[in-house]
C-alpha cells in the first residue's frame, strides 16, 4: 500500500514538473499576447514611471527607463530558456552521434573520437564557453555556439559507454548475423536501449545551460540591450540593488525557478526511466 501511495505521489510530481515546464513553454510562445506592455517600451517621456515599485498597474515595478519589468521578464522566456533547449538539442544530436560510431565500431574509430572528446572534457566547460564566447560576437548566436562546443562532449561519453554496453548484447549479435545494416542495427536497436540515460541527462542539461547562459549573459557576452534577457536584466540591476531591489530580484528569481524545473524534471524522469530503482516505503 505504501509502495503504491510513493508511485502516485511520483506519477503526481512528474505531472505538475511537467505541467510547469510547459506552463514556461507557453508564456515564451505568448510573451506578445500576455505581456502589458511592449518589452522596450520606455517612460522617459514620462518621469513619474521610471525606477517605480511594484504596484497593480506594474507588477514587477519598473527600471531605469521606465519599461516594465514584468513584460520583460515575460519576454525573456523567448531568450534564455531557448537558448538552452538549442544547445541542448544540437549538442545531443552531435554527441550522440559520436557516441554511437565509437562504442559501436569500436577500434581505432572509438580511440579517434574518444581523444578528441577528451581534449574538450579536460579543459573546464564553462571556462572554454567563456573564452569561446569572448572570441565570437556577443549574442545569442555565439552563446549558443559557445556552450554547445563545451556541452556536446558529455553526451558523446556517456552514449558510447551505453552503447558498447548494448553492443554485446545477443540482439546485436543477431541483427549482424541476419544482414541488418549497421545505420539500421544502430538506430532501430542500438539507440533505443541507450536511450533513457539520454532524456534525463537532457532534461537536467537545460536547467545547467540556463545557468551558464545567464553567468555568461551577466558578463556582457550574450544579447545585448535592449534584449529583454533574464542575466542581462540582473547585470543592469547591479547599481540599484540596494534602493530598486525589484530590478534584479524578478529576473533572477526566474532564472532560479526555470532552471529548478528542469532539474527536478530530469531527478523525476529519472526515478521513474530507471529500471534499478524501486520507491522510498515509508515504514
Amino acid at each position: 500500500m505504501a509502495a503504491g501511495s510513493g508511485s502516485r505521489r511520483g506519477r503526481t510530481v512528474l505531472i505538475l514538473v511537467t505541467a510547469g515546464v510547459l506552463l514556461v513553454l507557453a508564456v515564451a510562445l505568448l510573451a506578445p499576447v500576455l505581456a502589458p506592455y511592449p518589452a522596450d517600451a520606455t517612460g522617459t517621456t514620462d518621469t513619474a514611471r521610471i525606477l517605480r515599485p511594484p504596484s497593480s498597474t506594474h507588477w514587477f515595478g519598473t527600471d531605469e527607463l521606465g519599461r516594465d519589468v514584468f513584460s520583460r521578464v515575460l519576454y525573456g522566456a523567448r531568450v534564455g530558456p531557448l537558448v538552452a533547449v538549442v544547445v541542448v538539442a544540437v549538442s545531443l544530436l552531435l554527441g550522440t552521434t559520436v557516441g554511437l560510431v565509437a562504442g559501436y565500431f569500436g577500434g581505432w574509430i572509438d580511440e579517434v573520437f574518444m581523444r578528441v572528446t577528451d581534449v574538450f572534457l579536460a579543459v573546464p566547460a564553462l571556462l572554454l564557453a567563456l573564452a569561446l564566447a569572448t572570441v565570437l560576437a556577443p549574442g545569442p548566436t555565439g552563446l549558443t555556439v559557445a556552450l554547445t562546443v563545451t556541452w556536446w562532449p558529455w553526451y558523446a561519453r556517456l552514449v558510447r559507454g551505453e552503447t558498447a554496453s548494448v553492443t554485446g548484447r545477443p540482439y546485436t549479435e543477431a541483427c549482424r548475423a541476419l544482414g541488418l545494416g549497421h545505420r539500421r542495427t544502430l538506430i532501430r536497436h542500438v539507440l533505443p536501449n541507450a536511450s533513457t540515460p539520454l532524456l534525463v541527462q537532457a532534461s537536467t542539461d537545460v536547467g545547467g545551460v540556463l545557468l551558464a547562459t545567464s553567468a555568461l549573459s551577466f558578463l556582457g557576452l550574450g544579447p545585448q540591450p535592449p534584449t529583454p534577457d533574464w542575466g542581462l536584466m540582473v547585470e543592469q540591476s547591479q547599481n540599484y540593488f540596494t534602493t530598486q531591489w525589484w530590478l534584479g530580484t524578478f529576473p533572477g528569481l526566474a532564472i532560479m525557478v526555470v532552471a529548478a524545473l528542469f532539474f527536478l524534471l530530469g531527478d523525476v524522469l529519472r526515478d521513474r526511466l530507471d529500471p534499478r530503482y524501486t520507491p522510498r516505503v515509508r515504514p
